[in-house]
């Protein structure tokens, strides 16, 4: 499926990573399911850890190691090209790459290097081809990488949940719906979560959203604060072309977007986090950690990118 032809809709760079495993399939299912601009590419790779080459190349031999060949380099070709034909029927132009070396840094590093605009990842998963587990990977990915990352839980791209509070981490996530346009058909809920339990944290982001120093207090200002956020960024959603509704929950906020992912039949939900510090390092029971690991649907990742050093 392909996004309509339209010069003034930018092509993307995709890097999706396959191990080979169910989960990782799933990820390859949800990438052909999403309609790609005209002209994207989507480089999917596979990496090797050095360790699974230098086994393999002991247990081959010396005649095999003349050669040049190695079973697990051949095993990975062969899981490329399985991925890569599944794609085939898509618009966008499909390449392959073997990566060596630790997985999370093999695929951050490829990343950087093409430009991608969006990286892909299963959500766990052992596969056969290297000792590549999806579950950790995901995690270091979207820790580490220069752009979105998408952690695939489904295989399919249909209706999408925005959690948003007013802090410059999830309006960036908003902007990159507005004008992505992967999101151009699909129903999208801008979710805000009113968390009364903790009224100074859970001011804080909006306090710098409305530009007041007067955080709110009392239940129900704390309530009107996250429907004017949510309010306001359906507005700009709509104006930028999406089909888009407010909604605010009360509670604790990743279990409420869990929640409401659930009763909505959300395929995925994107929210912010800050790039500074990396999901791994935010505060235990973070939002965007806790989304990530208990979301029973896909999570796309939206971090600010570090500058490459």
């Amino acid at each position: 499926m392909a996004v309509k032809s339209d010069p003034n809709v930018p092509a993307m760079t995709v890097l999706l990573a396959t191990d080979g495993s169910d989960r990782a399939a799933i990820a390859v299912d949800l990438v052909r399911s999403i309609g790609w601009p005209e002209q994207t590419v989507i480089h999917v790779v596979t990496v090797v850890e050095r360790g699974a080459l230098a086994a393999a190349a002991s247990e081959a031999g010396h005649e095999a190691a003349e050669s040049g060949s190695s079973p697990v380099i051949d095993a990975a070709k062969v899981e490329l090209e399985r991925a890569a034909q599944s794609l085939c029927d898509t618009c966008a132009r499909v390449e392959t790459a073997v990566l060596t070396g630790r997985p999370g840094s093999a695929i951050v590093d490829k990343a950087n290097a093409i430009g991608a605009d969006l990286i892909v990842v299963g959500s766990r998963g052992h596969g056969a081809i290297s000792t590549m587990v999806l579950g950790s990977v995901s995690a270091e990915v979207a820790d580490h990488a220069p752009c979105p990352v998408l952690v695939a839980r489904l295989s399919w791209w249909r209706r999408a949940l925005l959690a948003v509070d007013g802090s410059p981490f999830a309006l960036k996530a908003e902007r990159l719906v507005g004008s992505w346009a992967i999101f151009a058909e699909m129903p999208i809920e801008a979710a805000s979560v009113a968390d009364t339990e903790l009224s100074w944290t859970s001011s804080l982001a909006l306090s710098g959203y409305a530009g007041s120093i007067d955080y709110p207090t009392t239940k129900q200002e704390i309530v009107a604060e996250h429907e004017h956020v949510a309010d306001e960024s359906a507005e700009r959603l709509t104006a930028a072309g999406r089909h888009a509704r407010a909604f605010v929950l009360e509670g604790d906020p990743a279990t409420e977007l869990l929640r409401r992912a659930a009763d909505t039949a959300a395929d995925v939900i994107v929210m912010g986090t800050h790039g500074r510090t990396g999901l791994r390092r935010l505060l235990a029971g973070s939002v965007a950690r806790n989304v990530m690991l208990h979301a029973r649907c896909s999570v796309l990742v939206v971090r600010e990118a570090r500058p490459l050093t």
